[in-house]
């Protein structure tokens, strides 16, 4: 018995408008960038652009934290790169969840074997800073805090700022998901103070999904080192994988992603000639574009003003509205995708992302007409 060649031809993608929670519409240079030569993953041209790529980072980051590099793999990655390597068996985390990746964060810390400490907030409200408060002081012994700076499931953006400021009072290390707010919203690492922190390269960044931006604080370096038990994820220890993405001989660790870091490169290079300042106000500018032509049309915000992410709109759906339906219609009559919600508020709200290349004022024009037209209907 055998198996027949397939009919299959070269896979011809439709062109969509990416206003989602993610990914977001890809720029032509980074589409061109990653149709460059692949080399291999321990030349030194490679060697070189890898060193550029941090110091990229640790701009979009504002740190100067030398542990700074992209993880091969998608912002969940990340993610867990960061727990593994900071978490051990019985360790007190402190896990705020506002939303699905807040759950996410405390589900990791489950896994690893530490005791997650949950502070709730309800779904499109951010994290309330009282009650990380009374969490540390039910809990001195916590050693770790997490929570998300903007909340994908949602689009409730929280105080950063204040929050590690009260977990470094307690002489607690800080883990930050930044997935949705890097690039488009201020992210200070070194300003206030987060020893963990990671992101993802197909929101604000606009590059094709399938790296994770992370970065570790001096701080969070030595615990890592001090501890006693070896890093439950081989491929995630960070005491192997510095010794491909740091020192003048690298070591091989794992085939590197070549031509996805060129995309990631060139990203970064974009947000670099643009500048963090002009993105976080173009950001802002277009969410106030957006937001003045769903309110016209009736819609409502689920997080309340100065708490709202302005890269991710999330609207309640009108009243006797299909939002599944008006979805498919969306995508198969204007080619533009729009988010559904996630968890307690599936079925009830779209997202609409204004991230990185898709946040343009065209895109928003696109967004309203197609919008009023299929509500309408």
């Amino acid at each position: 018995m055998s198996i027949e060649k397939p009919a299959i031809t070269s896979f011809q993608p439709p062109v969509r408008t990416l206003m989602g929670p993610g990914p977001s519409d890809v720029p032509p240079r980074v589409l061109s960038a990653l149709a460059r030569p692949t080399v291999g993953h321990l030349d030194p041209a490679f060697v070189g652009m890898m060193d550029e790529v941090k110091t990229l980072l640790r701009y979009a980051f504002q740190t100067r934290n030398e542990l700074t590099f992209p993880v091969s793999g998608p912002g969940s990655l990340g993610m867990e790169t960061c727990f593994v390597n900071l978490v051990t068996p019985g360790d007190k985390v402190i896990v705020c969840v506002n939303g699905v990746f807040g759950q996410r964060m405390a589900e990791n810390v489950r896994r690893i074997g530490g005791v997650p400490v949950i502070v709730e907030d309800a779904w499109g409200e951010p994290v309330d800073p009282a009650k990380v408060e009374a969490a540390f002081a039910a809990n001195p012994d916590a050693q770790l805090f997490a929570f998300v700076h903007a909340e994908t499931s949602t689009g409730a953006l929280s105080d950063a700022a204040t929050l590690a400021a009260i977990a470094r009072r307690h002489g607690a290390l800080t883990i930050m998901d930044c997935v949705t707010s890097l690039g488009g919203v201020p992210v200070l690492l070194d300003e206030w103070g987060i020893d963990a922190a990671y992101s993802g390269s197909q929101k604000c960044l606009s590059c094709t999904p399938g790296l994770s931006p992370v970065s570790f604080s001096e701080a969070a370096v030595a615990r890592i080192k001090a501890r006693k038990t070896p890093c439950p994820s081989w491929f995630q220890d960070l005491g192997l994988v510095l010794g491909y993405w740091s020192g003048a001989k690298r070591t091989y660790h794992h085939t590197a992603p070549v031509n996805p870091l060129y995309g990631l490169h060139e990203a970064l290079v974009i947000l670099a000639e643009e500048g963090l300042e002009a993105s976080w106000q173009r950001h802002r500018d277009n969410h106030l574009r957006l937001r003045a032509g769903l309110e016209a049309m009736g819609m409502s915000f689920v997080v309340r003003e100065d708490a709202r992410l302005p890269q991710l709109n999330t609207v309640w759906v009108p009243e006797g509205v299909d939002e599944a339906a008006a979805r498919v219609r969306l995508l198969n009559e204007f080619d533009l995708e729009i988010g559904a919600g996630l968890g307690v508020l599936a079925g009830k709200v779209w997202r609409i992302g204004l991230m990185g290349h898709s946040s343009r004022p065209a895109n928003i024009a696109l967004c309203l007409a197609a919008l009023e037209a299929v509500i309408r209907r």
